[in-house]
């Protein structure tokens, strides 16, 4: 078969995550990690690659690649983009470079299942149902380079080009794919609230929410996702040098935040295909230092309710886009949107709204982030000015908080080894108050409190437990089941009492 034969028959036919891909007619694939694909890809012709697609997790990715790859057998030639802070911070490319290095050996996933790891220092694995022998095969059929920059990306590619084409390493192979299917229960669409003392906390009722009751949508992603819609999460006490549970069953750990944060407070050069970070948004992206601009507003104003920052691009921005064009046109852009600071009662909280939130492997690192930033701002207040204010709630607005369908055994597993803990270790404040229940006139009597300093503050009484309840949760909605729960079981003993002129005394049992 001549060389111009074997390159009309390629056609890349990708079985997982095919609109995640740009497809071509050569014999190389092209793993971008976190640099976007687009920015290699236009330096290419269709006829020099076969695929290109991007890599950002060791655990979510490399498995989904590792079965194209077996789809695709004419990909003889493979080139790991491997150039970015993010890029080591995941640890993905490094990974997937050990596989063709060092190989792999039987072991266990994070969820316990049997599977192929990644002889690497870097955690990364392949389903068990693909058979080792593929995974040799393909591991030295394919010559790979590794390369640092975009530039020396589309060099190798090129020069991999000017080969002869090469025959398929062999026939298409597809191995079987276990799926989690979750079972939902019903529960509301829009507006959620979920609080917790740290994040980590506040993380595990998250994904137990959203498992629970979230809506299985598909995704423009090649998959579906579990979602909740308007979702807040308040963290109320996480400590300034940060909660990390022992173990871990975070999916970040205290190296990967130090990593991260410089992210969300530090600016950072604008480079083609390298993805912008959030404090470049914040601090340059619209020619103005957004978080200055915060802490000087509240200095000078330190009740103001408009510090606001803004990472948003509505358009008009020709620093960085030429054509004036916005975010609404472009794939890409910010999840988080808008952040709002507020002090209040000598304690400053910060409002972050995010678009679009991966609740599994995202939201621990955005909310440690965005809470160093609260931090930052804080302190930066107390050093140019007399105020000293103490650290307030963290709260992030998900409008879409999702997860992935590839982390539901995951999320599984995070619920059954952590939520009832995390369920139990609570205590029995209630912003809504104290409610002190008792018999008196022949009737029932209840006395609600403030949750401080126990002054009252207003009364119900009447025969009807059911019609008390339902009183109470009409002028206190915001009450917590568990407590309304309790109640409920207090004023039908009082009912009982009254019934059988027996003494009633609150919590005997």
């Amino acid at each position: 078969m001549t060389a111009t034969n074997l390159v009309n028959k390629f056609e890349y036919k990708p079985l997982y995550k095919p609109n995640q891909l740009i497809c071509g007619t050569g014999q190389t694939a092209i793993v971008s990690g976190w640099t976007v694909k687009s920015a290699i890809g236009k330096h290419l012709q269709p006829q020099e690659y076969a695929a290109i697609g991007q890599l950002y997790s060791p655990t979510r990715g490399i498995n989904f690649l590792i079965r194209n790859l077996l789809c695709n057998p004419h990909v003889r030639f493979l080139v790991i983009l491997n150039a970015t802070k993010e890029d080591r911070n995941s640890g993905a490319a490094a990974c997937l470079l050990d596989f063709f290095r060092n190989g792999f050996k039987a072991g266990k996933s994070d969820t316990g299942r049997d599977c192929w790891l990644i002889k690497s220092a870097i955690f990364g694995y392949i389903d068990i149902e693909i058979a080792a022998e593929a995974l040799e095969l393909l591991r030295h059929s394919i010559e790979w380079k590794e390369a640092k920059t975009i530039a020396e990306t589309v060099t190798v590619v090129k020069s991999f080009a000017q080969k002869e084409s090469v025959e398929p390493w062999g026939e298409t192979v597809i191995f079987p794919l276990v799926e989690i299917v979750p079972t939902v229960l019903p529960g509301q669409k829009y507006g959620h609230r979920i609080e917790g003392k740290t994040i980590a906390e506040t993380w595990v009722k998250i994904i137990h929410r959203i498992k629970t009751t979230g809506t299985l949508r598909p995704t423009g992603y090649d998959g579906q996702w579990q979602e909740l819609i308007d979702l807040m999460a308040v963290i109320t006490d996480e400590p300034a040098e940060f909660y990390f549970p022992e173990p871990n069953y975070l999916p970040i750990d205290r190296d990967f935040l130090e990593q991260y944060k410089p992210q969300m407070l530090e600016d950072a050069p604008y480079n083609e295909g390298i993805k912008y970070t959030y404090a470049q948004r914040m601090r340059s992206w619209f020619g103005r230092d957004q978080i200055e601009e915060v802490i000087a507003k509240l200095i000078k104003e330190i009740d103001a309710a408009s510090a606001v920052i803004s990472l948003w691009d509505a358009g008009g921005n020709i620093n960085r886009r030429p054509d004036g064009s916005s975010d609404h046109q472009h794939s890409g852009s910010p999840c988080l949107n808008h952040i709002w600071v507020r002090v209040v009662d000598e304690e400053i909280s910060l409002t972050a709204t995010l678009r679009s939130n991966d609740m599994f492997a995202a939201w621990p690192a955005n909310a440690m982030g965005l809470r160093a930033l609260q931090q930052h701002i804080r302190d930066e207040i107390a050093r140019r000015s007399d105020y000293n204010l103490t650290m307030g709630p963290l709260v992030t607005l998900s409008q879409s908080a999702h997860l992935y369908d590839d982390t539901f055994e995951n999320a599984d597993r995070l619920i059954q080894t952590q939520y009832a803990k995390i369920c139990e270790d609570r205590d029995f404040f209630d912003a809504a108050g104290n409610f002190l229940v008792e018999v008196a006139d022949n009737q029932i009597v209840v006395t609600q409190t403030t949750p401080g300093s126990g002054e009252v503050v207003t009364c119900y009484s009447g025969k009807n437990p059911l019609k008390l309840v339902r009183e109470i949760c009409a002028a206190s909605p915001a009450i917590k089941g568990e407590h309304i729960g309790y109640l409920g079981i207090e004023l039908q003993k009082a009912a009982e009492c009254l019934k059988t002129s027996n003494q009633y005394i609150q919590d005997r049992r």
